[in-house]
């Protein structure tokens, strides 16, 4: 027989083990409220400017001579060469885009550790397209509340029409966007008539829709969700941060404890926030920037602008919240006096410094670039062929890339084996014995087969270091490449 504890246990129910918490918090719906004053204006300049030039740049002509591409910037991967303006990169000039990438990632790093997420907040093109698709929405549907009351409602025609309109614009502004990416790598008013008329590779439609896609979808629907989930910027940023860095901060000292004002009450025992919630209703990620600092910040400063409109309707000093670093915060709070911003510090001089270093050899990589390039390779099979007279013959393979869109004939003389013969197979070449004169045409690669004999008695034992060289007398141009002559073992 149980015991009377035992038996009293099993009456009682046992609490339900509470469950974990899930792992993605669910999506609340942001709806931000438009909003105007100083920094919205920066960012509709920002937006203006960075999208003129998106949708602009490709249609840009410039006159590069005949046979040239006329389009002003053109990434030609059928020709392997990107043109802007009158710089050519070519191919084997690929470490001037691996550079100009390292310089736009130090800058970054330098405008981050000086201004925070300015680039987040400003010209990210997630932050510019969200900006214009969310103006677009704003324009159709009504601002924040309006919007808010027609998601609540049932489907109706009128709800149908102007979320029909709503998607509809944003599909034309992600298609132009996704075609506008493609006129850089392809000539644009030819394929934009293609495009319409149904003429264009599967390559083409292919990327078309790719962008569109991504476009609408990400500026569209996700939106904030890009920022917080999918960018990894926002968890690299806080490495380039500290105290001295600008960011958008909400001056607690002064506005706590905060609570709603009426004309005519009291500002003593108080702060200066109102708790009007603007601040929270202008952010496009939904966040409250009262309560600190947040991964979500992009740091846009609309709700700078919110809460200077709300300070000056109840006559108080604007700039509760502001851009400020945490360091002059701090001092308000303990001292009631800031501390100067300090923009040069180690960490700024060190991101300016690596700046100026790959700007530097930049430019020096630029200027030394030569509008002549020489590449020879040897035949290995077989390594060398003894002719019926006793000689001995290498073959070699050798291109000279003419950068100039004019012709050029080049100087080819090699050196190393002064008893050396030159010889060409289906080539107009003029000379002979150690050197010979090619023709390039313009803005192409010459390939030439060259055969390197000598004689039976001056042919070396096994393998000796030769030179050849190319050389435009006219123009200056000048390459050389190393090579090796393979000659018979002792």
């Amino acid at each position: 027989m149980a015991s009377p504890a035992r038996q009293a246990d099993r009456a009682t129910p046992r609490p339900p083990t509470p469950e974990p918490p899930p792992l993605y918090a669910p999506r609340a719906r942001v709806y931000p409220r438009a909003v105007s004053g100083k920094w919205r204006q920066i960012k509709w300049a920002t937006l203006v400017v960075l999208l003129g030039l998106y949708y602009v740049v490709p249609w840009l002509r410039w006159d590069r001579g005949p046979g040239a591409p006329t389009q002003a910037i053109l990434i030609d991967l059928d020709h392997r060469r990107g043109w802007f303006f009158d710089v050519v990169i070519w191919p084997q000039e690929i470490y001037f885009v691996t550079g100009f990438l390292i310089l736009g990632a130090f800058g970054l790093f330098f405008a981050s550790s000086l201004f925070g997420r300015v680039w987040c907040g400003f010209t990210c093109p997630q932050t510019v397209w969200t900006d214009l698709f969310m103006w677009v929405e704003r324009m159709i549907e009504g601002d924040r509340n309006e919007r808010m009351r027609l998601d609540r409602q049932p489907i109706s025609a009128a709800k149908a029409v102007r979320k029909t309109l709503k998607h509809t614009a944003w599909l034309v502004i992600a298609a132009a966007t996704g075609g506008a990416w493609v006129f850089y790598y392809v000539d644009a008013p030819t394929t934009l008539v293609k495009i319409f008329r149904g003429e264009a590779s599967m390559e083409v439609y292919a990327f078309v829709g790719l962008f569109t896609a991504t476009t609408y979808v990400l500026a569209g629907w996700a939106r904030e969700q890009v920022c917080t989930y999918m960018c990894p910027w926002p968890r690299f940023q806080a490495a380039m941060l500290d105290e001295q860095s600008l960011i958008v901060t909400y001056q607690k000292w002064r506005g706590e404890p905060r609570g709603k004002h009426k004309a005519g009450d009291s500002w003593a025992g108080r702060g200066d926030c109102i708790d009007c919630n603007l601040c929270v209703a202008v952010c496009p990620t939904g966040i409250d920037i009262r309560d600190g600092q947040q991964i979500e910040c992009i740091g846009c400063g609309l709700c700078i602008d919110a809460c200077t409109q709300t300070m000056e309707k109840v006559e108080r000093p604007t700039g509760l919240i502001r851009w400020d670093t945490l360091a002059a915060q701090q001092a308000k709070e303990v001292r009631g006096a800031p501390v100067p911003w300090r923009p040069v510090r180690p960490r700024t001089l060190l991101y300016a410094a690596l700046l100026g270093i790959v700007a530097i050899v930049m430019l020096v990589a630029f200027a030394l670039r030569s509008d002549t390039e020489l590449t020879v390779q040897r035949d290995r099979n077989p390594n060398f062929v003894r002719l019926s007279n006793g000689d001995v013959r290498n073959s070699y393979a050798v291109k000279v890339l003419n950068k100039r869109r004019t012709p050029r004939h080049v100087h080819l003389e090699i050196d190393g084996l002064p008893s050396a013969q030159l010889g060409f197979v289906g080539a107009d070449v003029e000379g002979s014995g150690t050197t010979a004169t090619l023709t390039v045409q313009p803005d192409a690669v010459g390939t030439f087969r060259v055969f390197v004999t000598v004689p039976a008695s001056a042919a070396p034992s096994g393998a000796k270091p030769i030179n050849f060289t190319v050389r435009d007398e006219a123009g200056g141009g000048r390459a050389s490449h190393d090579a090796v002559f393979v000659g018979p073992g002792r």
